[in-house]
């Protein structure tokens, strides 16, 4: 039987950087990757069409998110749409990562940084982990380089102010969570914050990097492909 994964990518939205884990998937699973415009900005609101017109309704998904995608994903289980029939949140979070005067320093600097070139020992640093190898290091600064700075800058700032707890609460589907140990950007807290309303939440811990699906495709394939079994 044919299972169907629909994928939300990261903060660069093109979707490029699942290539690992989609390869990595068992050959029964057959994925719709959604791509965000690069050119423009469109708040979580506005995204929400792109993952309903992924969804085929008259055909059972679950619904994978990564990072910057994870709310998207909540607000949009929420609506119960049809033939849902899981929920995947990797480095995920419902309310923002960064809290306090950090989250507003953050937000005021940001039209400034994301015009900035991304080095490449910031992407090990904050993404990929200290042993990330040169084409994945190659791979996420193409993604993000691929998106005006503007977007990304407001899509960051989309971040800092979202708030779905409400949304989470309405959700009626299993949820797995899944958790990069070494993750510098999401703190335990969002999972903490996730599990305050949906105590039910099937967490994985895999010891990894943010990218998670980047840098441990098999692990995470498997995780994805059990629960996706486990789930009715």
């Amino acid at each position: 039987m044919r299972q169907r994964l629909v994928l939300l990518p990261g903060m660069d939205g093109t979707g490029n950087l699942f290539a690992d884990f989609v390869e990595a998937l068992p050959d029964e699973f057959e994925t719709e990757i959604v791509r965000y415009p690069t050119d423009v900005f469109r708040s979580y609101l506005d995204l929400l069409p792109l993952v309903n017109s992924a969804s085929q309704p008259s055909e059972p998904y679950v619904l994978v998110a990564e990072s910057f995608s994870t709310p998207l994903a909540i607000q949009y289980a929420a609506t119960c749409p049809p033939n849902l029939k899981g929920l995947v949140l990797c480095a995920g979070f419902t309310t923002s990562p960064v809290q306090g005067w950090r989250r507003i320093l953050s937000s005021l600097l940001s039209p400034v940084l994301f015009r900035l070139p991304l080095p490449s020992f910031i992407v090990r640093l904050l993404l990929a982990g200290s042993t990330a190898s040169p084409a994945l290091v190659a791979a996420v600064k193409a993604a993000i380089s691929s998106v005006q700075s503007v977007v990304l800058s407001a899509r960051f700032r989309a971040v800092l102010g979202c708030d779905t707890r409400a949304e989470l609460a309405q959700i009626a589907v299993p949820i797995l969570y899944l958790q990069a140990m070494r993750d510098r950007l999401i703190p335990p807290s969002c999972l903490e914050a996730i599990q305050r309303v949906k105590p039910e939440t099937v967490v994985s811990a895999i010891d990894g990097p943010h990218l998670l699906f980047q840098r441990e495709p098999l692990q995470t394939a498997d995780v994805v492909a059990r629960f996706v079994h486990q789930t009715p």
